[in-house]
């Protein structure tokens, strides 16, 4: 059995960013019996509209400070040069989920690097192209040229007119909805779990781990569900492009335990030491992947076959 997981995002929101643990741990619970869909929801499409509602790079890197203390993310509080829209990511996005899906998930991933830890100005072309450049395997070049072509843009006003329909829906009633550009849209992070008899859940906005944990048993008591492993390096086996400190944290907690960010560090060092890991530093922690995906074009291939078994 498995559920359809429709995930609403954005790669310029810190609480979408924040809640990569809560969803790695998840991924790691369910694996592929959880078949996700990105939804790019495309907060703004003009720098304005932020710069209109009293934003500004010292305000972004500040409030960066208190997401970074209270969820454990890494990031960088270096002011960026000036605030820019999410739209040119979220179009990057989806020309990576039209020209090389198996890598969508890959290049959401670095352009929330770019932003939190780098200081990547989404409307700079260089900029984008830089970013997406961390993930082996992609042109990104090619990505960033396709942007604006016909196709990527029809397929993201897509993805904006079904982020846009939380209307009346468990999430605005939980609150976490939102109506800054017209219709009541979700908001980053929400996902709808949907089972194959029809039936579907909604987790809406930023949501703790558990949330997630028993929409799911809700909805399906059939599927196998992965303990925590006893060491980290079965978790960086799973993920080719590498998790932070804290998403190996949550992974690794049993139960009601809280994540153990200071033994999992521990764990991880060793492993470096030993050459099974390696730690790539970003922000102010670091990225840790296994070295078996160290080898050009490892990771890719891993997830060209694991995108090929799901699809």
């Amino acid at each position: 059995m498995t559920l359809d997981a429709t995930h609403f995002t954005d790669p310029g929101c810190p609480w979408a960013y924040s809640a990569s643990p809560a969803l790695a741990a998840l991924q790691w619970r369910y694996g592929s019996q959880l078949n996700w869909r990105l939804v790019t929801i495309g907060l703004t499409e003009d720098a304005q509209q932020y710069i209109d509602r009293g934003y500004k790079p010292v305000r972004q890197s500040l409030g960066y400070m208190n997401f970074r203390d209270r969820f454990g993310m890494p990031f960088s509080t270096t002011p960026r040069p000036r605030i820019s829209a999410t739209a040119p990511a979220c179009r990057a996005i989806v020309a990576t989920r039209l020209r090389a899906p198996e890598l969508e998930y890959a290049a959401f991933r670095a352009l929330q690097f770019g932003c939190f830890t780098e200081s990547v100005v989404f409307d700079d072309e260089a900029d984008l192209v830089r970013a997406l450049s961390r993930v082996d395997g992609l042109d990104a070049r090619a990505i960033v040229g396709a942007i604006n072509s016909a196709e990527v843009t029809e397929a993201y006003q897509a993805d904006r007119a079904l982020a846009r329909q939380a209307a009346g829906g468990p999430t605005e009633f939980q609150g976490k909805a939102a109506q800054s550009d017209g219709p009541v849209r979700y908001t980053a992070p929400s996902v709808i779990f949907e089972s194959s008899d029809g039936r579907s859940l909604e987790a809406g906005g930023f949501q703790p781990l558990e949330a997630y944990d028993v929409v799911i048993a809700n909805l399906d008591v059939t599927l196998d569900r992965a303990p925590a492993p006893a060491d980290p390096l079965p978790a960086l086996e799973r993920f080719p492009h590498g998790l932070t400190t804290q998403e190996v944290a949550a992974i690794m907690a049993s139960g009601l335990d809280s994540p153990d960010r200071k033994a999992t560090e521990t764990a991880l060092i060793e492993l470096a030491a030993a050459g099974e890991a390696s730690r790539i530093p970003i922000g102010d922690d670091a990225l840790w992947r296994a070295r078996v995906f160290d080898t050009p074009g490892a990771a890719a291939a891993t997830a060209a076959a694991a995108h090929a078994a799901l699809t």
